[in-house]
């Protein structure tokens, strides 16, 4: 039996702390809030889990195992997770063929879909959409409050929610309130600009997502609809359908941009401009209900999520998105090896 030390009650921290205390070890998980926090990175109503990487059968593969551990802590904890109502790529003709190719090579399903059978949605002009058969929803909010209340019952774990921690050394997690906890391995899933546990430079995003509640005589339509991505003005918006109790959420990469710090100010017009972006038909219909900024962190050479032994028992993951939340159990797998060679 092993010890972790998780810092970190988000989706990175509490999967792995489920992970390591199924396989027997003592988990002790920290966090600056309650658990779960619903100021953290990975607290938001849903997620796009998106299986199909075009040109990539390796990291298609691993979608769809992420999917199939996802499905496995649904069954877990008892509670849906997953909405499986597939996500719809726009693209042309040339930029759909690699998609096709790879879910053929991927053994993976794969749609072709008529801009007519979504026309609730704006696709671009000249093209069409591809149907992710085995993409869905992750339902974030949901699979948060199920995972902390089973770690709450697990007689291995142990949660300390409003206890920051203010340093992490080898083998050894220190806490604001003077308490010093030892541990076989580390991992650090903090916030996105919680870089001071770690001391590695990230880059760091800030993204403003509106929140919308369809018109009435759409509401049925919507309930079993995909999730769209690569719509809008640029071909970078995107949204995730309601359901599971969530509202439609929409946002696009020309509102995604660098920031400093967390708490650095930020004058621009962001909702107006997403409102602004061509997503949705008939969108004055739609009701505004809530707008959000959420962050994340990236590798600043690589752009995409950090996982990064920093000593030899301290693993970092801080919050990356979208795609952070859809790879935790992959994560997860991954410091759960890390704890086993540990005791080897």
């Amino acid at each position: 039996m092993a010890s972790v030390a998780v810092v970190g009650a988000g989706v990175t921290g509490l999967v792995t702390a489920i992970g390591c205390a199924r396989a027997g070890h003592r988990v002790t998980v920290f966090d600056r809030g309650p658990v779960p926090n619903p100021a953290s990175a990975s607290s938001d109503q849903h997620r796009a889990l998106r299986v199909l990487r075009p040109d990539d059968v390796h990291g298609t593969l691993r979608m769809a195992e992420a999917r199939r551990r996802w499905l496995e802590l649904e069954s877990l904890l008892r509670t849906e997770i997953f909405r499986p109502v597939g996500v719809v790529t726009a693209g042309t003709p040339d930029e759909l063929a690699p998609v096709f190719d790879t879910a053929g090579r991927a053994g993976l399903p794969a749609v072709a879909v008529s801009p007519d059978a979504l026309a609730p949605v704006v696709f671009p002009a000249g093209t069409a959409g591809v149907l992710d058969v085995g993409a869905g929803v992750l339902l974030a909010e949901r699979f948060l409050r199920a995972a902390a209340e089973w770690l709450a019952a697990h007689p291995a774990v142990t949660l300390r929610p409003r206890c920051a921690v203010v340093d992490v050394g080898d083998h050894r997690v220190s806490a604001a309130d003077g308490t010093v906890v030892d541990a076989d391995l580390v991992l650090v899933a903090a916030g996105p600009g919680n870089t001071e546990l770690v001391e590695r430079p990230v880059t760091l995003y800030r993204q403003t997502m509106v929140y919308l509640r369809p018109p009435p005589q759409l509401a049925g339509w919507w309930t079993s609809a995909p999730g769209v991505g690569r719509i809008g003005a640029a071909r970078t918006a995107w949204l995730l359908p309601p359901g599971g109790g969530t509202l439609l959420k929409i946002s696009s990469d020309a509102v995604c941009r660098e920031v400093a710090a967390t708490t650095e100010r930020d004058r621009g017009p962001w909702a107006d401009r997403l409102l602004a972006e061509p997503i949705l038909t008939g969108a004055a219909d739609y009701a505004v209900v809530a707008v959000r900024d959420c962050h994340y962190a990236a590798d600043p050479v690589g752009g995409g999520p950090m996982l990064v032994r920093i000593r030899p028992s301290v693993w970092s993951r801080p919050a990356c998105g979208g795609t952070g939340f859809a790879t935790a159990p992959l994560v997860a797998e991954e410091i759960l090896g890390a704890v086993m060679e540990v005791k080897a």
